[in-house]
């Protein structure tokens, strides 16, 4: 049992030691915080969309920046897609393809920015809610991983995690993600 655990930990290191040492990460989240600090800034919304744990990633996220994450302010506009009323509403009378997407096309406005969390870039959701982020005018930032998929063309920013782990992909999203939120408060003058 120990050494499967201290395995574990072990390819954790190493995911994280290839993710931080990309230039392209720093890149990336580097635009991540300026396109999600000038959203707000201007008072425009931040959506975040996931499916299974991914969602749940969404819904930290934007939870951290509509609550708090490291310091008393005024809250951000970040919203999780990921009301179960709309879900199902949307998947019966739609399609499950659609349960983003038209959350998307009823509050998307120009300017506002859209995280897609998917370790594959392959759900047909992410994939409908990219193009209907792209048609909206907003920002399209991906958290992708195995390639990042179809919904990689459809990024303004990718966020590429490695590995061929879902759970090692997700680690490292949300690690990523932390760091980014700290940077946009900072960017916000918190």
């Amino acid at each position: 049992m120990r050494e499967r655990m201290r395995s574990a930990l072990a390819d954790a290191a190493r995911g994280l030691d290839e993710f931080s040492s990309d230039p392209a990460t720093l890149d990336a989240m580097e635009a991540a915080v300026l396109a999600i600090a000038s959203a707000f800034k201007r008072r425009g919304r931040v959506f975040a969309c996931g499916n299974g744990g991914s969602m749940c990633d969404a819904m930290h996220f934007a939870e951290e920046f509509s609550g708090r994450f490291d310091e008393d302010r005024d809250p951000y506009p970040a919203i999780a897609l990921s009301d179960p009323a709309h879900l199902s509403c949307v998947a019966n009378d739609f399609g499950y393809d659609h349960v983003f997407s038209r959350q998307i096309d009823a509050l998307g406005h120009p300017g506002d920015v859209l995280i897609l969390l998917s370790t594959s870039g392959n759900s047909p959701n992410i994939v409908k809610a990219a193009e209907a982020a792209k048609t909206r005018g907003l920002i399209v930032i991906g958290c992708l991983g195995k390639g990042g998929g179809a919904a990689r063309a459809l990024c303004d920013i990718v966020l590429h995690a490695p590995g061929a782990r879902s759970d090692r992909i997700q680690e490292l999203h949300m690690l990523a993600l932390h760091a980014v939120i700290e940077a946009v408060e900072r960017e916000l003058g918190h």
